[in-house]
């Protein structure tokens, strides 16, 4: 049986609590604390979006429960103990007064769900990447950076603010098995095993982004290498994930540790 296509009246998604068993436990504090301090990085770096988009994580354990931000809180509020816990019926797992983003329950539940490796997913409306979702050719393989993502990224046309599960499909489809997703007038998207290595891809998505535009501002023909090259820099960096994934994320807590720790609260 089709499954059906529920569209949400708000972006509020409606509650159905279901009470939790025993406390949270030490992996689900360690994925809590890791999170609260992604969206805190994303208000420093100018990410955020008032109180939209949403950055969430898999709560270790085999029920299949996802922590997302509450609706009405800015990035720079976020804590540990803040983040809703639900699952991927849309249940909110436990006793708290906030309600998820229906949006968010829609775009990262469906990938959670699909895909085993979706530690972490993170979507954003940042300048650079509404910009970027803009264009007919999407990220072209001119630096580096953006080279990281050759033949690891994603397409998926805009229909509308995702409250429909129908869309889901259709996003996790385009998604594929990739690093990242390009979501047409709309924004950007990072999938990793942990928090840190999704928003070290996002960190790398942003800047190429970034780069992009202004090199064509310039007005300049653009020096684009081959495909052959933007694949072979490609499997390096890949190679270079597979032995590390969380390199670089210990010097960002250090650094959100220098300016605060409320996070971990």
């Amino acid at each position: 049986m089709a499954q059906q296509d529920t569209s949400y009246s708000s972006f509020e998604l409606p509650v159905k609590r279901i009470a939790q068993a025993s406390p949270a436990s030490d992996a689900e504090l360690a994925v809590r604390r890791d999170l609260a301090a992604a969206y805190r990085l994303c208000a420093q770096f100018g990410w955020d979006d008032l109180i939209y988009t949403h950055i969430s994580a898999r709560v270790p354990g085999p029920e299949h429960h996802f922590l997302v931000n509450p609706l009405g809180l800015a990035f720079d509020e976020i804590t540990a103990s803040s983040l809703v816990k639900i699952d991927l019926d849309g249940h909110v797992i436990g006793d708290t007064p906030h309600a998820p983003n229906a949006a968010g329950f829609v775009i990262h539940g469906g990938i959670h769900k699909a895909r085993e490796d979706a530690g972490c997913v993170i979507h954003l409306h940042t300048e650079s990447g509404m910009a970027l979702s803009t264009l007919e050719d999407g990220l072209l393989p001119l630096t580096q950076h953006a080279m990281r993502f050759h033949g690891r990224i994603g397409y998926h046309d805009y229909e509308g603010i995702a409250l429909t599960t129908g869309e889901r499909e259709r996003l996790v489809a385009d998604l594929g098995p990739h690093a990242a997703l390009i979501l047409r007038n709309h924004g950007t998207l990072t999938v990793g095993p942990t928090v840190g290595h999704a928003f070290v891809e996002m960190f790398y998505l942003e800047k190429a982004a970034r780069c992009q535009l202004m090199a064509q501002a310039c007005g300049q023909r653009l020096r684009v290498p081959s495909d052959a090259l933007a694949q072979l820099t490609a499997t390096q960096w890949t190679t270079d994930l597979r032995k590390d994934t969380s390199r670089e994320w210990p010097s960002l807590l250090r650094r959100l540790g220098r300016t605060e720790l409320s996070y971990r609260d």
